[in-house]
C-alpha cells in the first residue's frame, strides 16, 4: 500500500466528517440505527461513483468515531449547543443537516484532541458546502466558537 501524502490525509478526514454530518442527519431522518447508518455509508458511500463522479475515500475511523461520539455524547452535546445558540433558537429548531453538524462537531471538540480552530475550520467548511448561498457559515462559526471555548478553555 503507498503511503498518503498529508494533503490526501486531510482531504479523507474532511471527508469523514461530511460522511459523519450526513449519517446523523440520515440517523435523525429515517430512524435507522447508528450501526445501520455506518455500514450503509461504508458499503455504498466510500469510493462509490454518483452519476460519473467519485466520491472521495473517507478516514473509516475518524467516521465511526465521529458518528459513535455524536450518538453515545449527543445528549451533553445537544446541551453545549443550546448554551450557544441564542436563547429563541433551540438545537430542536435548528435545520436538521446543521443539528447534524453541530453534534458531530461538538462530539469532536468535546471527546478528541483535536484542535479546536481544525474543527472549526472543518465545518464551517461544511457549511458552506451545505449553504453556498446563505449566512449559515457564519453562523455555525460563531456557535462552534462559543461550543469550543466551553469544551476546551485552556485552548484559548
Amino acid at each position: 500500500m503507498t503511503e498518503l501524502s498529508g494533503n490526501q490525509k486531510r482531504r479523507m478526514k474532511a471527508a469523514a466528517r461530511l460522511y459523519a454530518v450526513q449519517a446523523l442527519f440520515q440517523m435523525e431522518t429515517s430512524g435507522q440505527t447508528a450501526d445501520q447508518v455506518v455500514v450503509e455509508f461504508l458499503d455504498h458511500r466510500f469510493g462509490s461513483s454518483y452519476d460519473g463522479a467519485e466520491m472521495i475515500d473517507g478516514d473509516i475511523s475518524l467516521f465511526r468515531r465521529i458518528v459513535d461520539l455524536a450518538v453515545n455524547y449527543q445528549a451533553p452535546v445537544d446541551q453545549m449547543t443550546d448554551r450557544a445558540l441564542v436563547a429563541k433558537w433551540p438545537i430542536a429548531r435548528i435545520d436538521p443537516t446543521l443539528r447534524g453538524l453541530f453534534r458531530a462537531a461538538g462530539a469532536e471538540l468535546s471527546q478528541t484532541d483535536t484542535p479546536p480552530k481544525v474543527v472549526i475550520s472543518e465545518y464551517v467548511d461544511l457549511a458552506r458546502a451545505f449553504h453556498p448561498e446563505g449566512k449559515e457559515a457564519s453562523f455555525v462559526n460563531a456557535v462552534l466558537d462559543h461550543m469550543a471555548r466551553e469544551a476546551r478553555p485552556e485552548a484559548f
